[in-house]
C-alpha cells in the first residue's frame, strides 16, 4: 500500500487542480523560477557554512572540544563517545550523518552508544545552517536570543533522549 502512496496524492492533486481549474503547468514553473532565485540569495551563506564546518574538522579543535566537553555531558547521561556527534550536529547534518556511521560501525547497532547517537541525530536540529538559509531569505540580521533558544533545546532533546535509551 505504501508504494502506491505517493502516486495517488499527486493523481489526487491533479484531479483536484482541474476541478478547480488551475493551470498545473503555469504554477509550477512560477514555482521553479521562485526556488532558482531562493538558492541563488541562500547560496553565499550555505557555502559559508560549509567551509567553516571543514576548518573546524580540520584544525581538529573538534577533538579538542569534545574531550573538554565529555565529563560535563556524563554528568546529563551522555557517553563521552557521542561528544564529537554533539558538537558537529548544530552545524553540519550531513557531517553528524558520516559521523553517525562511524558510531554505528565501531560500537555495533544495538550498544547504547549507538542509541543515543541515533537519538542525538534524530533529535536535534542543524541549527546554524536551518539559521543561516533562513536568516538569508528573511533578511534578518539580528539573531537575538533564536541561536541560543535553538541550542539550548538541541541540548534538552539529546539529555532527554540518552536517559530514555537508558532505561531501553
Amino acid at each position: 500500500m505504501s508504494s502506491y502512496l505517493i502516486p495517488i496524492i499527486i493523481l489526487s492533486l491533479l484531479l483536484y487542480s482541474v476541478y478547480k481549474k488551475v493551470n498545473v503547468y503555469e504554477c509550477f514553473v512560477f514555482g521553479a523560477k521562485n526556488s532558482m532565485q531562493l538558492v541563488v540569495s541562500t547560496l553565499p551563506y550555505v557555502i559559508a557554512i560549509f567551509i567553516l564546518i571543514e576548518m573546524f574538522s580540520a584544525s581538529g579543535l573538534n577533538n579538542v572540544l569534545s574531550h573538554l566537553l565529555a565529563p560535563i555531558l556524563r554528568v546529563f547521561g551522555i557517553p563521552q563517545e557521542i561528544s564529537g556527534l554533539i558538537i558537529i550536529k548544530p552545524f553540519s547534518g550531513s557531517g553528524s550523518i558520516a559521523m553517525l556511521e562511524n558510531i554505528i560501525t565501531k560500537y555495533g547497532t544495538s550498544s547504547y552508544i549507538t542509541k543515543c547517537a541515533c537519538v542525538t541525530v534524530g533529535s536535534s536540529e542543524a541549527v546554524f545552517y536551518v539559521s543561516s538559509v533562513y536568516f538569508a531569505k528573511t533578511k534578518v540580521c539580528k539573531f537575538g536570543i533564536v541561536i541560543p533558544i535553538a541550542l539550548l533545546s538541541n541540548f534538552i532533546g539529546i539529555v532527554v533522549g540518552c536517559n530514555v535509551c537508558r532505561l531501553l
